[in-house]
């Protein structure tokens, strides 16, 4: 797949193209039948397949306050979108400046001129341009001067839920992992480099990897089954998302804390530091519990693994 850094480093012309914009972070099932679309219209008009999409999301420049973490990263976003089929993804620096773009300079100046577009294929509720006033009317008049066609895809609905981005959060920060999942059309991935922890886990007898996960949404506090990519392997494992409480005083206060996120391989004896790891959650076993001593802790670590070679490994 073709990945275009930025509008200024378009350098060649493209071909009957059918272009879908959006930011499409975890392009979930939604994001996918898009997709579909953008390639089977490619493929009738003999044209190219192209997704406009942003770096960094727009409400991480318009809105700090209320940006909430990716489901994707940039180069997991990239990968999802090459295994839907797409040629090329057009990825445009967001900025204020770009922000303040009106919705008919972003047709003219960028669909016409820049792409040549032939047809454009959007979400039910895609706003775009300045003060997110481009809608699907807008795309539609323009079509009728510049000579393209819009197509409009309707919420995709499964077992009454619209699948949405911000559903998908509120699924994974509530723990709902598997309702995720299933919006998600995969299991859902964090991506992460091995840092050095506090290397509690050694003297329980259940070493763990302590992950970086800087921008990605990290699930409810908990432990879960998941499974590791590294080295193009895949292992099983256990996965603690909280603050430890069985080791820390009753008058600590979490609320300023950032949870830690330490995953325990199991039957895997090599050393990942400085490595980056996939962690696939699989399903949340339990609330992370304060324990009275270190051997019922211990304890529990061993019926977690029990509970999830049963229901979750198969082993």
């Amino acid at each position: 797949m073709e990945i275009i850094q930025g509008i200024e480093n378009i350098k060649r012309k493209f071909n009957k193209p059918v272009v879908t914009i959006g930011n499409f972070d975890g392009v979930h099932l939604a994001h996918q039948r898009i997709f579909k679309r953008v390639q089977e219209e490619s493929s009738r008009f003999d044209g190219e397949s192209i997704v406009i999409t942003f770096e960094p999301h727009p409400l991480k420049i318009l809105s700090p306050k209320d940006f909430i973490p990716l489901l994707t990263p940039f180069k997991m976003k990239m990968r999802l979108i090459e295994e839907c089929g797409i040629k090329t993804v057009l990825c445009i620096q967001f900025s204020i400046s770009f922000s303040e773009i009106l919705p008919e300079e972003f047709i003219k100046n960028i669909l016409i001129e820049k792409l040549n577009v032939r047809k454009v294929i959007i979400g039910y509720n895609y706003h775009f341009g300045k003060d997110q006033k481009g809608d699907v009317k807008t795309l539609i008049e323009a079509g009728k001067s510049f000579n393209f066609e819009t197509e409009v895809i309707d919420a995709l609905k499964i077992d009454d839920t619209v699948v949405s981005s911000s559903k998908i959060r509120e699924l994974i920060k509530n723990g709902e992992i598997e309702k995720a999942s299933k919006l998600l059309g995969r299991d859902y991935v964090l991506v992460g480099k091995v840092i050095k922890g506090s290397g509690r886990g050694n003297h329980l007898g259940f070493p763990t990897a302590n992950i970086d996960i800087s921008e990605q949404l990290i699930p409810q506090k908990g432990v879960y089954a998941v499974r590791v990519l590294w080295n193009n392997k895949i292992f099983d494992g256990l996965a603690n998302i909280g603050f430890n409480p069985t080791f820390l005083s009753e008058r600590f206060e979490e609320k300023n804390e950032k949870p830690s996120f330490e995953v325990h391989l199991l039957n895997f004896k090599q050393n990942l530091y400085g490595e980056e790891i996939q962690v696939i959650i699989r399903r949340r076993i339990r609330d992370e519990i304060r324990f009275n001593s270190t051997s019922a802790l211990i304890e529990q670590i061993k019926n977690d693994i029990e509970w999830a070679n049963r229901n979750v490994f198969f082993k």
